[in-house]
């Protein structure tokens, strides 16, 4: 007679104790958009906070797919600064063709063009304390060291909104005073965690690895290129659909672009909130794929979707009871309030279709399913760009319908694909 192997209890608190301060993190690190679209509607001008919707789109094409960057060990760390630095120089050698060509797929037309072009102009050139960011934050995420990335992360958000606040509004820079803002901030933020992990007690391992010439090597490039390939093309057809949600609404007036740029960074916010349990499930999914415990994998994939839905009925509660005055202290004009207290239930509707999406990619990178992530993403993909297509006739209302399905389909192919995944992974 024989029985199976009794496997470790599951540590339920551990989600949360992953969960929260990466929830914590993710929204101070979201707050910099926020920030700006708070400080562009103090303008009184749709154009303007057309732009910055524009704007923001813009560099989540060019910086965010590049969040690969963001690794965990010492020698990766000098591997993903050497690659940043070289994603840096071609971005800014190709800005001139570049920039134009990206503010014309947005829609960025007449005044909002205008306005776009300036505040790109001079966030663009933040490129390589961009590309070096992500890197050493990834290290000391690495590190375990969250404590001093929410320092950085908070600091870095109060100094652009403080800069913002003041270039923009105290001595009338306008639009032009939120890019710089952003690229002041963001070199302040390199500077200040730079010197925090070089003269720190990691420093002298962390200088070591940069002169290591044998991390440099292409041989040494090629694996970490080839691992995060999948994970790059999914923020990109991710960033692509963002960007149509942008470029629909540029179509539909400078109003709907303005309104919907305040729903997008909202919907950012909730986002990264539910997006700690990515964090969650990455960590503790990857644990018990390591400890071939295809039980406690299973039910760490319930117990985070179930709290993920929770924390996705609080936000919807939130947004259901207090989306119109949140709406209407970010407006610029009375019409784009208008429009945007219109449209209020998709801000309280999109946290519960997307939950579960957030909680499976994490699921899917903690076991090494990025393939099937990738593949999920395409078909959401697909489908969202025929959804967009057969609702366009609904107006606004079919933009962010057709949205809010795009994330659900996306959890709804990830789930299809769990069991056969999990069977894949723990062969009997």
């Amino acid at each position: 007679m024989s029985s199976a192997a009794p496997q470790a209890p599951l540590e339920y608190r551990a989600i949360w104790a992953i969960a929260l301060p990466a929830m914590v993190t993710n929204v101070a690190t979201a707050m910099i958009g926020v920030g700006d679209m708070w400080i562009v509607g103090r303008l009184g001008d749709a154009p303007t906070q057309g732009a910055v919707d524009i704007g923001a789109r813009l560099f989540a094409m060019l910086f965010v797919v590049m969040n690969f960057l963001k690794t965990g060990t010492t020698g990766l760390v000098a591997r993903g600064l050497a690659v940043g630095l070289a994603i840096a120089l071609v971005l800014l050698a190709a800005k001139p063709l570049l920039l134009p060509a990206l503010l014309a797929v947005l829609g960025a037309e007449g005044e909002v063009l205008a306005a776009a072009r300036v505040y790109a102009e001079i966030r663009y050139w933040s490129a390589p304390a961009v590309m070096a960011n992500f890197a050493l934050v990834g290290f000391l995420v690495g590190r375990r060291q969250m404590r001093a990335v929410l320092a950085f992360e908070v600091a870095y958000n109060l100094l652009n909104l403080a800069l913002g606040a003041w270039l923009a509004l105290g001595i009338d820079w306008g639009i032009a005073g939120i890019g710089w803002s952003s690229f002041i901030a963001e070199f302040a933020k390199l500077a200040a965690v730079a010197g925090f992990i070089l003269l720190g007690t990691s420093g002298k391992t962390l200088r070591a690895a940069l002169l290591e010439r044998g991390n440099l090597r292409w041989a040494e490039l090629r694996p970490f290129l080839s691992v995060n390939r999948d994970l790059f093309l999914r923020t990109v057809v991710l960033m692509v659909a963002l960007a149509a949600l942008t470029r629909l609404s540029a179509e539909r007036g400078v109003v709907s672009l303005a309104a919907n740029g305040i729903f997008y960074q909202l919907f950012v916010v909730t986002a990264l909130l539910l997006d700690g349990f990515e964090n969650a499930a990455q960590v503790l999914n990857g644990e018990r794929l390591g400890a071939r415990d295809r039980e406690g994998f299973t039910r760490y994939i319930g117990a985070m979707l179930r709290r993920g839905l929770g924390v996705a009925l609080v936000l919807s509660a939130l947004f259901a009871l207090f989306a119109g005055p949140v709406i209407d202290s970010f407006a610029a004009t009375p019409e784009i309030a208008a429009m945007g207290r219109e449209h209020a239930i998709w801000l309280a509707v999109i946290p519960v279709a997307g939950f579960a999406a957030f909680v499976y990619d994490g699921v899917f990178v903690g076991g090494s399913w990025t393939r099937a992530l990738l593949g999920s993403m395409i078909a959401a993909a697909l489908l969202y760009a025929a959804l967009l297509w057969l609702s366009w006739p609904l107006g606004n209302d079919g933009l962010w319908l057709s949205f809010a399905l795009f994330l659900a389909a996306r959890a709804a192919f990830q789930a299809v694909q769990v069991r056969r995944l999990t069977a894949r992974s723990f062969p009997a």
